[in-house]
């Protein structure tokens, strides 16, 4: 994957957000990492050694069962961090973590983030309350995908996508959706064009177009709204890409 010319831990907003003193501390730690589509960061069980700050590509936190069957729990683009079970008690994640866009992210060794995190300073507070916004949209999706239409759930998921992304177009194959919603391949192909008969999205060869994102919010179920208006609760203050922490080029 080519890199950009430039990319600034400021791109992602919990990195934005930090004091000065304590991005400092962080920001000769944090490596440009590139994120292709469909690499698998976490497994299920596997000790973590990094924790990961996109900037611009998307994150699936998916439950995987012991067939191989899956299904998405949240997304984290550029508004968090992936990781969470690191500082919240374990160095182990029960749930597998795949790049469902592709882009970049700034990673940070695990002991980094832990030394921070245990002085209870502000990166610990604005962390917890990121957790807090993380289990709402997984309480969400899992009452989603029990009770309302594929239809339905898939504009939820498009449009969480698209608030951590920079344009109105997704690279992703039905099949790949399948497994993210949880549902047969045959489903999304039906709800996909169903939508697209409706005019609220342009599909073609694994390319998904929002032409208007407005009728795509009249469609959706209320559980976008539910994450969004918590997110935004929690998470008020912070500025979506601050210069005030920009590094320039990386070397990385």
């Amino acid at each position: 994957m080519p890199k950009p010319q430039f990319q600034s831990p400021s791109q992602n907003h919990l990195l934005a957000s930090l004091p000065a003193n304590e991005f400092g501390r962080l920001s000769t730690h944090l490596e440009l990492v590139p994120m292709g589509l469909g690499l698998a960061l976490y497994e299920s069980g596997g000790k973590m050694q990094h924790v990961y700050f996109p900037t611009t590509c998307i994150v699936s936190l998916l439950s995987v069962l012991e067939d191989g069957a899956s299904a998405e729990m949240a997304v984290v683009g550029n508004e968090g961090i992936v990781g969470i079970s690191l500082f919240m008690g374990g160095e182990t994640t029960p749930s597998r973590a795949i790049v469902q866009s592709a882009g970049h992210a700034y990673r940070l060794m695990a002991h980094y983030l832990m030394r921070e995190f245990n002085k209870g300073g502000p990166l610990q507070h604005l962390l917890l309350r990121y957790v807090q916004s993380l289990i709402t949209q997984m309480a969400q999706t899992a009452v989603c995908n029990r009770h309302h239409t594929v239809e339905q759930q898939l504009c939820r998921w498009l449009l969480l996508s698209l608030d951590r992304h920079a344009s109105n177009e997704l690279v992703m194959t039905q099949e790949l959706i399948a497994n993210m919603l949880g549902v047969r391949r045959e489903g999304v192909t039906d709800a996909a064009g169903t939508l697209q008969n409706l005019g609220l999205i342009h599909y073609r060869r694994g390319h998904i177009t929002v032409p208007d994102r407005t009728k795509l919010e009249k469609q959706v179920c209320e559980c976008y709204a539910v994450v969004k208006k918590d997110f935004d609760r929690l998470l008020a203050d912070i500025p979506p890409g601050d210069p005030k922490h920009v590094l320039g080029p990386s070397s990385n």
